[in-house]
């Protein structure tokens, strides 16, 4: 008897999504919980499971398709298999009969690896669909065996055998379509610069002393934390401890009413394969540097695997943009509405200053503060960013309580 396969129950923020990928066709074998499709909304990429083992029966709503909160997108036949599934099951029992019998005489046994795209994360199964490559041609250095991101990247790049297929001075042009999240992302953006009176102020920052300090204690910080001491903690604590001297950088505004926050939830702005994202570190003054820096791996790791959950890239008051890690060197970050300031650090560069009458060479950074004028006056902007200036400048400071 067939069964429905319906969409995942959205939540409230998302209204639809796009069935991205089929990983399963009509006539397929699964099994129990073996993706069958990925659903991809303005935020995350949803995967779809089989409810059991048996096959899929018909496909109710194709790729490209727009899909609501569970509404029914297959039928599902349970404990059916189809044919070439046994035929496939017979196969793959002879090559290990023979890998056993090879391994008794004494030959080295040769078993093929089986890692079908649909085993992969959604980031794996995206590259390897968009580049053509066969998962079981790829090495995985992730855990247990698991292919990454990088691995597609690293096995892509390697020389090719075959001569190149495009002439000399052909011009090529490929039109892909936008993903949800890009588009969503790109209607955000355009929307803060019409609808907000952004205004950005900058100021530098001598990174020397934070940069001693990581150094000096990042082997016994990582040895007793189980993470790496970067930078990011240091930007965290220091820009939380601004937003409590300046609440109004930390409020946002709902209509016509202003809303202030008596907790910090910082942002920090990730780049992905299907666009930017922001998850959030809630509650960050209660926060230790080890469970910022630990929070911002685990955020880090799942948005590359295109893990990261509605809930935690929900909601937060504040946002930090590293544009450095990319190399740039100065630049206007855009508000993340309801938002009113966004931080945007940058790349750190040697350069002469004047320090007591002599010029030194020291590590800089250009911190940039784009903040809504409606809300915050220039007063109150310049004033957030000089604090976090001075605390990172001595962060001895950070760690008093001064």
């Amino acid at each position: 008897m067939a069964t429905e396969i319906k969409a995942p129950v959205f939540p409230e923020s998302v209204a639809d999504g796009t069935i991205a990928t089929w990983h399963k066709q009509p006539g397929e074998a699964v099994s129990r919980d073996e993706v069958i499709c990925d659903i991809e909304t303005d935020k995350v990429v949803l995967e779809v499971v089989a409810p059991a083992d048996g096959t899929i029966a018909s496909i109710i709503k194709g790729e490209g398709e727009t899909v609501l909160s569970n509404e029914v997108i297959a039928q599902f036949e349970e404990g059916a298999v189809s044919g070439a599934a046994q035929t496939q099951a017979v196969q793959s029992e002879q090559k290990v009969e023979q890998a056993a019998s090879q391994t008794e005489a004494g030959a080295s046994p040769v078993v093929e690896r089986a890692q079908p795209v649909s085993d992969q994360a959604p980031a794996v199964r995206k590259a390897l669909t968009e580049t053509g490559i066969a998962a079981t041609d790829v090495a995985g250095t992730g855990r247990g065996g698991r292919i990454t991101k990088e691995d597609v990247a690293n096995h892509q790049t390697k020389p090719a055998a075959a001569p190149l297929s495009v002439a000399v001075g052909e011009r090529i042009e490929k039109r892909v379509p936008m993903t949800r999240l890009r588009k969503r992302v790109a209607e955000r953006l355009l929307s803060a610069t019409q609808n907000t009176a952004m205004l950005t102020t900058f100021n530098e920052v001598n990174m020397k002393p934070v940069m001693e300090m990581r150094k000096q204690f990042k082997d016994a910080f990582e040895k007793r934390h189980g993470a790496r001491l970067g930078f990011m903690s240091f930007f965290v604590k220091a820009v939380t401890e601004a937003l409590k001297r300046y609440p109004a950088v930390n409020a946002s505004i709902d209509g016509d009413d202003i809303v202030y926050h008596g907790y910090y939830d910082i942002g920090v702005a990730v780049s992905s394969e299907r666009g930017l994202v922001v998850p959030i570190l809630r509650d960050t003054d209660r926060m230790s540097y080890a469970e910022v820096e630990s929070g911002i791996g685990a955020y880090a790791a799942k948005a590359r695997e295109g893990k990261l959950s509605i809930e935690e890239m929900t909601g937060g008051t504040f946002t930090i943009t590293n544009g450095g890690t990319f190399g740039s060197l100065l630049s206007t970050p855009i508000l993340n509405q309801p938002q009113t300031a966004i931080l945007g650090m940058h790349k750190i560069q040697e350069r002469p200053m004047a320090v007591n009458g002599q010029v030194e060479i020291l590590p800089m950074m250009y911190l940039a503060l784009s903040y809504d004028h409606r809300m915050i006056d220039g007063k109150e902007a310049v004033g957030f960013l000089v604090t976090v200036k001075e605390l990172l400048e001595e962060p001895a400071k950070l760690i008093l309580d001064l």
